[in-house]
């Protein structure tokens, strides 16, 4: 009898540390669903082209490097706050919705960061802008440094060459995977596109899409027309608003005399009003329109002449529909 109750205490013991570690290994992210492989991006340094690799994970990434603002506001969406251990480049409008959330994070820089400080804070992953994954001093290393480092990485899709607004679906799908939150990211994705849709649906009887520039200008004295060819977002994005960038096809630099020459419908200048001593993006439109170069211009004339957040265009985030949603009802109160 005693050896009976012996055995039977011992199994009770058994399944209870097995319970436990059951438990305790679902705590950590390496229960159901794992190893996750999601296909992500790699670019050697000094290449010009991304190529595809893939990233596995073992468990969920419990320490993440977000080396932009939009890129960490993207994981608060997910629930996934306790995971961010530092932020880079931390400018721009905020998203209202996290906001609150997004200003207890570990705000490193309000630059861009270097490698030496994005190990600082010893993440397992290191995540965001493409472009930013450099092992130049403003660049958080490059995709294989990290990786035979034993640091893994996740480059947004929306932010290397060919990626589009509808990249952003995909991302979310795959941090999804990655952090086992895939119920959030389908539920925020769902969010997005009905935006999306709206939006659409609010323009649909515009039929013919206009030409526009960007000037990429800090100093409203200067003008620098950024063709953005590379910039396959960039493009996406504002054909939502039925806006063609007349420069895309432009693999050097354009000059003010053939802006001037090419005379497009609209022109969009950055504003940096968020930033620290950021110059607003209406004394940026009050400059250009009194710019007497372009005077001769028909936006200049017609006053359409818009400013954009500069993390709207080139933060590869899902808040950039919010700065075309904004610059929608500018260009078109009407509707």
């Amino acid at each position: 009898m005693k050896k009976a109750y012996i055995i039977s205490l011992l199994g009770v013991l058994f399944l209870t540390g097995c319970s436990q570690t059951t438990q305790q290994t679902t705590e950590k992210g390496q229960g159901e669903g794992y190893p996750v492989t999601v296909q992500n991006f790699s670019k050697a340094e000094g290449a010009e082209s991304w190529q595809k690799k893939e990233q596995t994970f073992e468990k969920t990434p419990e320490k993440v490097l977000a080396n932009t603002q939009p890129a960490a506001e993207l994981l608060l969406h997910l629930g996934l706050k306790d995971k961010i251990v530092g932020v880079g480049a931390v400018f721009g409008a905020p998203d209202k919705e996290v906001e609150k959330e997004f200003n207890q994070l570990n705000h490193l820089s309000t630059d861009y960061i270097g490698k030496e400080m994005a190990l600082s804070v010893d993440p397992d992953l290191v995540y965001g802008r493409g472009g930013l994954f450099d092992n130049q001093d403003w660049g958080v290393g490059t995709v294989d440094t990290l990786n035979d480092m034993g640091i893994k990485t996740f480059v947004l899709n929306s932010s290397v060459t060919g990626g589009t607004f509808d990249s952003i679906y995909d991302d979310i799908d795959n941090l999804g995977k990655v952090f086992n939150v895939a119920d959030k990211a389908n539920t925020f994705k769902s969010e997005l596109k009905e935006r999306q849709t709206t939006l659409n649906k609010k323009l649909a009887t515009i039929k013919n899409d206009q030409t526009f520039a960007y000037l990429h200008t800090t100093d409203p004295e200067e003008l620098y027309v950024y063709p953005a060819h590379n910039e396959t977002f960039f493009n996406d994005i504002f054909k939502m608003v039925k806006l063609d960038n007349v420069f895309k096809a432009e693999k050097g630099e354009v000059s003010v005399e053939k802006l001037i020459e090419t005379d497009p419908d609209v022109l969009i200048v950055a504003d940096w009003g968020t930033m620290k001593d950021g110059i607003s993006g209406e004394t940026m439109i009050d400059a250009v329109l009194k710019n007497q170069k372009l005077s001769s211009m028909k936006a200049v004339k017609n006053k359409q002449v818009y400013a954009v957040d500069y993390n709207y265009m080139f933060g590869y985030g899902y808040q950039s529909l919010e700065g075309i949603e904004k610059l929608a009802d500018e260009m078109y109160p009407a509707k």
